[in-house]
């Protein structure tokens, strides 16, 4: 049986021709396909105004963005046959990357899967869905999960925003079998324990590995101060490459506590330390008593969400990165990251020239970095490619 059928306005076509995934409800002609008669998640035929085939998407009347191609084919059958596709060609593209299974499996409109995220942690698998589209077929999803790669469990990580927005559920449950006890990953030759129930997001943040490893290539000897640190994802690379002292810094007991077991795991607790403390408090405060620290990585959760938060989430930044060119010893290298998809590279850019200026710095950019190649940037979806790092030296003005 045929799609239900979507019509977009005049020209409403012209993003999606050019490879994007996404349809706005303003771009919809309402008078020829209202969409108060659509449920949720249901798949659509979207044709243009002149009846041309844009493809098969699934529809949510509520959302601002009301739907999401799955395919420029019409009226496609989205089962685990379709899903089993996709996946493969997504678990090639990271198996050519990496050796061990530890790695993001599907970054949403990059894989063709709008609306779903999966982190593999070796043999569990934590999956975000964020769309009534993708949760409405959530079955055969896992069935292709089960067949494909056969994980001892799958954990839907339903506590995200997001979900609310489409009317979905915020409750995490476990899809299949059950998470063996301890859960290690292995990066940048460290391993961390991983706590996908309770931990933030699907539980790890794959996404800076590079990063990560460049900051403990310069790491002897050094003494490393990690804010916003999480689980030490940052801080355990550096002090198993021999930095003198690591400092963690971060406002969470539980993600602390899990970075001290993580560094047991990995033996370095005598070379690390681990502060509870809200970050812009530890850096006044280190001011003050006049600390200093020869790496600095300021890697903060995203602080400007939405759009209209802008203005806010931008000061914010600011005050974070003149904070930390405060406290960084002569000649140091602050690591200065942003995952807000609103906070342009060129913002980040500018943010900290004006923030070496304003405290009298000479900072030079030495090395950019961005999402690991299992984050793909899909050139048509902007969207997709949301985290930027900048390396820089700072040394006394010139």
């Amino acid at each position: 049986m045929p799609h239900p059928e979507v019509y977009l306005k005049k020209n409403e076509d012209k993003r999606l021709r050019k490879g994007h995934l996404w349809i706005f409800s303003n771009e919809v002609d309402s008078q020829r396909s209202p969409l108060e008669l659509f449920s949720a998640g249901e798949l659509v035929h979207v044709k243009s105004a002149d009846g041309a085939v844009v493809g098969t998407a699934y529809i949510n009347p509520q959302t601002l963005i009301c739907a999401r191609l799955l395919s420029r084919k019409a009226n496609l059958k989205c089962g685990v046959k379709f899903f089993k596709e996709r996946l493969i060609t997504a678990l090639a593209l990271r198996e050519k990357l990496f050796d061990k299974p530890y790695y993001r499996l599907v970054f949403g409109e990059s894989d063709g899967l709008p609306g779903l995220v999966i982190d593999r942690f070796g043999p569990v698998l934590s999956v975000q869905i964020t769309t009534a589209g993708i949760e409405r077929r959530k079955e055969a999803l896992i069935s292709a999960l089960i067949e494909l790669i056969d994980p001892k469990a799958i954990i839907l990580k339903n506590d995200n925003s997001q979900r609310q927005l489409e009317g979905l559920s915020l409750e995490s449950e476990t899809a299949y079998g059950q998470i063996p006890e301890p859960l290690i990953i292995e990066e940048n030759r460290s391993k961390f324990k991983i706590d996908i129930v309770n931990g933030q997001k699907t539980g790890w943040f794959y996404d800076h590995r590079n990063s990560r490893a460049c900051v403990a290539a310069m790491a002897k000897n050094q003494q490393v101060l990690d804010l916003f640190s999480y689980t030490g994802a940052w801080g355990i690379p550096a002090a198993l490459t021999g930095a003198a002292e690591v400092i963690c810094v971060d406002a969470s007991e539980s993600a602390l506590a899990l970075a001290l077991e993580n560094a047991r795991l990995n033996r370095l607790q005598d070379k690390m330390h681990f502060v509870r403390s809200d970050v812009f408090e530890f850096l006044k405060q280190a001011r003050q008593e006049n600390r200093l620290y020869d790496i600095i990585i300021l890697d903060p959760p995203a602080l400007i969400k939405r759009k209209k938060d802008f203005k806010q989430g931008y000061e914010a930044y600011c005050r974070l990165n003149q904070l930390a060119l405060q406290v960084l010893a002569k000649n140091g290298i602050l690591v200065s990251a942003s995952c807000s998809h609103h906070l342009g590279r060129e913002n980040l850019h500018e943010i900290l020239r004006s923030s070496a200026r304003h405290i009298d710095r000479h900072l030079i950019f030495f090395s950019y970095g961005g999402q690991g190649p299992d984050h793909p940037i899909d050139p048509a979806v902007p969207e997709t490619e949301y985290l930027k790092t900048f390396f820089c030296s700072v040394s006394p003005s010139l």
